[in-house]
C-alpha cells in the first residue's frame, strides 16, 4: 500500500473512531431523563437535578484523569490507551442499561469520565500523524467529527427511545465495542518507541501537567484561552433550552432543530473553513475571528427581541467554530512530539474544569434573573452576557499571547509539505525533547 493511501486510511480511521464514540455519547441524551424518572419515581425537576450531578461526576473524573491517560499515551503509545478507553465506555453503557438503582448510573458515569479520554488521545494521535502546518485543518476535522456524532446520536437515541428508555444504552454499548474492534484490527500505533518518554506520576495530574508545561510559557496562556472559551461554550447547551422556553416559548422539537442547525454550521466552520483560512491568514488571525464571532453571538442572543434576531446571532455563532482548531493548531506546535499526549491531557482537563463550572454557573445566573419577573432585575439573557464576557477575556489573553510569543503561522513556509514551520532567522526557538528516561535534549 502506498504511503499516501495508508496515511488517508489512518486519518479516516481515527476520525471514524471519534464519530462513532460521539454517536454513542449522544444516543443516551434523549432518554436519560425518562430513565431517571423510572428509577427515582420522582418528577422531571428531580430527574434534572440528578442529571446535573451525573454531568458533574463525569466532568470531575475527566478533569482528574485526562492528564493521567495523556501521560500514559506518551509512555506506552496512543493505541493501547485509546482501546482501553473504548472498552471502559462499553462497560459504562452496559452498566447503565441494566441499572436497577440510581447509584449504578453514578458508577457508570464515573467509569465513563475516567475512560472518556478518547478525544484527548485521538487528538494527540492526530498530532503524531500530521505535519505541524496542517494540524489546524486536521483538528478542525476532529471537531467536525465530534459535532456530527453529537448531532446524529440524539436523533438515533430519540427513535430507539420509543422502543424503551434502556434500548439506546444497549446500542451505545454495541457502538463502543464495535469501535474497539475497529481500532484493534485497523488502527496502527502513531507514536514510535524512540519518541516515548518515561511516565512520571508527578506530571500525571491537572496541576502536575500544567507545571510540567510551564517551560513553554505560551502553552499556559493558550490553555487559559481555551478554558475561558470552553467556560462559555459549555454553558450554551445547558441554558439555551431554558432561555428559549422562557423568552420565545420554544418547544423541545424547536430547541432540538435549532441546536442541530447550529451544530451543523459549527462543524462546517471547523472542517471546511478553518484549514484554508489558517493557510491564508495565519492561525492567530483565524482564532481571533472565531473568538470575536462567539462574543458577538452570545451578546446578541442575550438581547434578541424576536426569533429572527435570535437566528441571526446563532448563525454568527457558527463562525466561532474557527477558534478551537486554530488555537489547538498553535498549541500543538509549542511542545515536542513526545509531549503531545501530555498537552492534550492538559487541554482536556481545562475543558473538563470548564464543564464543571460553566453549566452550574449559567443555571444559577439564569435562576437569579428569572425567578421573580416582577422585580427590576428580570433579564433571562444574563447568562449569555456572562458567556460573552468570558469569551472577551479569552480574546484578550489570545491577543497578548500572540503578541508576546510570536505565534504567527507563516503560509510561505507551511505550503511546503516537507519543511517544518520555522520562525525567521534569528528568532529560532528549539523546543526540548525528552528521552524515555525524562532527560531533555535538543532536536
Amino acid at each position: 500500500m502506498q504511503a499516501a493511501t495508508r496515511s488517508r486510511l489512518t486519518l479516516a480511521c481515527i476520525l471514524l473512531t471519534i464519530l462513532i464514540d460521539m454517536i454513542g455519547v449522544g444516543i443516551i441524551v434523549p432518554v436519560l431523563p425518562e430513565l431517571l424518572e423510572e428509577l427515582t419515581g420522582g418528577s422531571v425537576a428531580n430527574a434534572a437535578v440528578i442529571g446535573g450531578y451525573l454531568v458533574f461526576a463525569y466532568a470531575l473524573m475527566q478533569f482528574v484523569f485526562s492528564p493521567v491517560l495523556g501521560n500514559l499515551s506518551d509512555r506506552f503509545g496512543r493505541r493501547p490507551v485509546l482501546l482501553a478507553s473504548l472498552l471502559g465506555l462499553t462497560f459504562d453503557y452496559l452498566m447503565m442499561s441494566i441499572a436497577p438503582f440510581v447509584w449504578y448510573l453514578f458508577i457508570g458515569r464515573i467509569i465513563a469520565g475516567i475512560a472518556g479520554a478518547a478525544l484527548a488521545t485521538a487528538t494527540a494521535y492526530m498530532a503524531d500523524i500530521t505535519p505541524p502546518h496542517k494540524r489546524t485543518h486536521r483538528f478542525g476535522l476532529i471537531g467536525a467529527a465530534f459535532g456530527l456524532g453529537f448531532i446524529i446520536g440524539p436523533v438515533i437515541g430519540g427513535e430507539l427511545g420509543e422502543i424503551g428508555p434502556r434500548v439506546p444504552f444497549y446500542a451505545a454499548a454495541g457502538l463502543a465495542f464495535a469501535n474497539f474492534l475497529f481500532g484493534l484490527l485497523v488502527l496502527p500505533e502513531s507514536l514510535p518507541k524512540a519518541n516515548r518518554r518515561k511516565f512520571n506520576i508527578k506530571r500525571a495530574n491537572p496541576l502536575g501537567a500544567v507545571m510540567a508545561l510551564r517551560q513553554y510559557p505560551s502553552v499556559l496562556w493558550l490553555l487559559a484561552v481555551l478554558f475561558f472559551l470552553q467556560l462559555a461554550t459549555q454553558a450554551l447547551p445547558t441554558i439555551f433550552s431554558y432561555f428559549t422556553v422562557e423568552v420565545f416559548n420554544f418547544t423541545s422539537s424547536t430547541i432540538g432543530r435549532t441546536l442541530g442547525a447550529f451544530g451543523i454550521g459549527f462543524a462546517f466552520s471547523q472542517a471546511v473553513l478553518a484549514g484554508p483560512f489558517s493557510k491564508g491568514m495565519g492561525e492567530p488571525a483565524v482564532g481571533i475571528i472565531g473568538l470575536l464571532a462567539a462574543a458577538a453571538a452570545f451578546a446578541g442572543i442575550a438581547f434578541s427581541a424576536d426569533i429572527y434576531q435570535l437566528y441571526l446571532f446563532i448563525a454568527i455563532g457558527t463562525v466561532s467554530g474557527l477558534a478551537p482548531p486554530a488555537i489547538n493548531g498553535v498549541l500543538s506546535r509549542q511542545v515536542p512530539d513526545n509531549s503531545q499526549g501530555e498537552l492534550q491531557g492538559a487541554v482536556n482537563a481545562a475543558s473538563s474544569l470548564a464543564t464543571i463550572i460553566g453549566p452550574l454557573a449559567a443555571t444559577q445566573i439564569f435562576s437569579y434573573y428569572t425567578a421573580a419577573p416582577e422585580t427590576g432585575h428580570y433579564f433571562p439573557g444574563a447568562p449569555f452576557i456572562a458567556c460573552s464576557i468570558a469569551v472577551a477575556v479569552a480574546l484578550l489573553l489570545f491577543g497578548i499571547a500572540a503578541w508576546r510569543f510570536e505565534l504567527s503561522h507563516r503560509p510561505s513556509v507551511a505550503d511546503h509539505p516537507h519543511v517544518p514551520d520555522l520562525p525567521p532567522p534569528g528568532q529560532l526557538r528549539v523546543a526540548p525533547i525528552e528521552d524515555e528516561n525524562g532527560n531533555q535534549t535538543r532536536r
